[in-house]
């Protein structure tokens, strides 16, 4: 579980999550939703460590991330940003890169290790391409193979920013099934969300964001039906059978 109380941070002298607190909770999925720049992913990065709070507090398992050393953090949050280079590695390799904080001294992977790599990689559909390239994959598989180094990590809370874009609907499908897996098992899983639609239909909670503060957070039948989804997008918002989106 990760507990943001009173959170704010944001990049040099330009805060982008003001005054935040919200909890993700185990066992559930949590869909975080707003329009570009309202502050969706610095809220994880602060959540995964990434960037210091300059105000307020996040938690991860009931532990202050601000007393927790890097190593310690990624024991317990995972983080998959939205944007990453393509080293020149394979699939196996990266997967097995999920292991590091767990490694000792000497920093040799073990049986542990690649059983944990080999599990993820097959719960994400990219066992079969262990040895390719990262390069020669496709935007679909690659993201799976980012997802299988962030489940091999081991950690009972997940972050995935934005894990679905730009991905066609057969891989989003299997992306959204593989986070409500992980939400079954226990763990918590948050994700930044454009699609406003999928989010409602995947997410246990929402979360909507606005210029940096949390307009409303709860099941998304009560978030959808309080106006927050309408004030931060500009829009009109009918609810029958499917979302309707309006101006």
């Amino acid at each position: 579980m990760i507990e943001m109380v009173n959170l704010s941070g944001g990049y040099g002298r330009k805060t982008a999550a003001r005054d935040v607190s919200l909890a993700f909770r185990d066992g559930e999925v949590t869909a975080v939703i707003g329009p570009n720049g309202c502050g969706k992913s610095t809220l994880l990065k602060l959540c995964a460590g990434q960037l210091a709070p300059e105000a307020g507090t996040v938690r991860a398992d009931g532990r202050d991330l601000s007393g927790l050393r890097a190593r310690e953090i990624a024991r317990s949050v995972a983080y998959m940003p939205q944007s990453r280079p393509v080293p020149d590695m394979t699939v196996g390799t990266l997967a097995l890169h999920g292991r590091f904080p767990w490694l000792g001294y000497p920093r040799v992977y073990g049986e542990a290790d690649a059983r944990a790599a080999e599990e993820a990689m097959s719960r994400t559909g990219i066992l079969g391409k262990r040895g390719e390239m990262l390069a020669r994959l496709s935007g679909g598989e690659r993201q799976k193979a980012y997802l299988a180094m962030t489940l091999a990590q081991g950690t009972p809370n997940l972050l995935l920013d934005e894990p679905a874009t730009y991905l066609d609907v057969a891989v989003q499908l299997e992306l959204a099934a593989i986070m409500r897996e992980a939400a079954g098992e226990g763990k918590c899983v948050a994700a930044v969300m454009h699609d406003v639609a999928a989010a409602a239909e995947l997410a246990d909670r929402l979360a909507v964001m606005k210029d940096g503060r949390l307009l409303a957070a709860g099941a998304p039948e009560e978030v959808l039906g309080s106006g927050a989804v309408e004030e931060a997008f500009g829009i009109r918002l009918s609810r029958g059978e499917r979302l309707v989106f309006g101006r």
